[in-house]
């Protein structure tokens, strides 16, 4: 994935990366904790069985798409056991609050067939979920094989492949790019192959980070995974001052216009996320001890968590990859 990213960032009109600042960042970034972040066990689940919550990991990230509404620039809430969330969290709290319910959401049957007034009813919030008819595409195409193939259920899929990211084809990202084509986030640059896989790869660390030892997803190579290039990432490389954008890409974002899925624009700005962001963590080891090294997930989290919900505009691209 590094290396297909190449030709967006030797090439770049539009989008920069700034290395004296990821070194400054650095500087004082790597004496923070960062340590290897643990997930809760979803509340919604019910079952002590963790494939069940491998399952219900991995059907969220199939959604874990576009939050923000394009027109009003409001972003999707929810609310679970008294709890007010936002963006990605807001999603889980109504698939938690689905399942209390006894929705089947984790049964590949049931996604191949959700119907429209279903899906309003699971995600019911602030404002109707973005996107949400996109969404119910990808379920109806994620159910279907998964009902055809693996039993119904994601943890099924999991068992079928090596413990591996990337095995020339066969590891766990490129077999879900294989076989469930809304995992397959590619884009073109100037006649190249861009591979991002945001999906594939956040819905892998999330499993595996939630059950690192001895869990149903096992990565044995781990430090190949690399940022999950999306909205707030941007945000922070940019807030940081380690990307910087043509003038003309800034007041676009700015003024909250659309930047098209696929664009020269959009593909550097998520090719610029994944470069500095390796840079990063390489600048950050620098100055950690060798037991505390980071990969580059660990660095990723700290970007998300403190920017997720920042008021400072993100760039609005209308995808289902991220």
């Amino acid at each position: 994935m590094l290396e297909s990213i190449r030709p967006a960032i030797e090439n770049s009109r539009d989008v920069f990366t700034h290395v004296d600042k990821i070194v400054e960042v650095a500087s004082w970034m790597g004496y923070e904790d960062l340590a290897m972040p643990t997930y809760p066990v979803p509340s919604g689940v019910k079952s002590t069985d963790p494939n069940d919550v491998v399952d219900l990991i991995l059907v969220a990230n199939s959604i874990d798409t576009a939050f923000t509404d394009f027109k009003s620039h409001v972003k999707f809430q929810g609310d679970y056991e008294g709890q007010h969330t936002s963006d990605s969290d807001a999603m889980f709290a109504c698939l938690n609050r689905a399942m209390h319910n006894g929705v089947p959401i984790l049964d590949g049957g049931f996604l191949a067939k959700i119907t429209r007034p279903e899906i309003e009813k699971i995600f019911a919030g602030n404002i109707e979920m973005p996107m949400l008819d996109e969404k119910l595409q990808v379920l109806h195409q994620i159910g279907s094989v998964l009902a055809d193939k693996y039993d119904g259920r994601f943890h099924n899929f999991i068992k079928s492949c090596p413990p591996l990211l990337y095995d020339s084809g066969k590891g766990l990202v490129e077999r879900m790019a294989k076989e469930f084509p809304r995992f397959n986030d590619v884009s073109p640059y100037d006649g190249h192959e861009i591979k991002f896989y945001k999906l594939a790869q956040l819905g892998l660390w999330f499993a595996w980070a939630t059950y690192p030892k001895n869990g149903p997803v096992q990565l044995n190579d781990v430090e190949k995974m690399t940022t999950f290039p999306d909205y707030i990432v941007p945000v922070a490389l940019r807030l940081l001052s380690i990307n910087s954008y043509s003038p003309g890409l800034e007041h676009a974002i700015d003024s909250y216009q659309l930047i098209p899925r696929d664009s020269t624009e959009e593909v550097e700005i998520r090719a610029h996320s994944i470069y500095a962001t390796a840079l990063l963590r390489e600048e950050i080891n620098k100055v950690r001890p060798a037991d505390i090294q980071v990969i580059i997930p660990q660095v990723n989290e700290r970007l998300w968590t403190h920017y997720h919900t920042t008021f400072w505009p993100h760039h609005l691209t209308k995808t289902i990859m991220y």
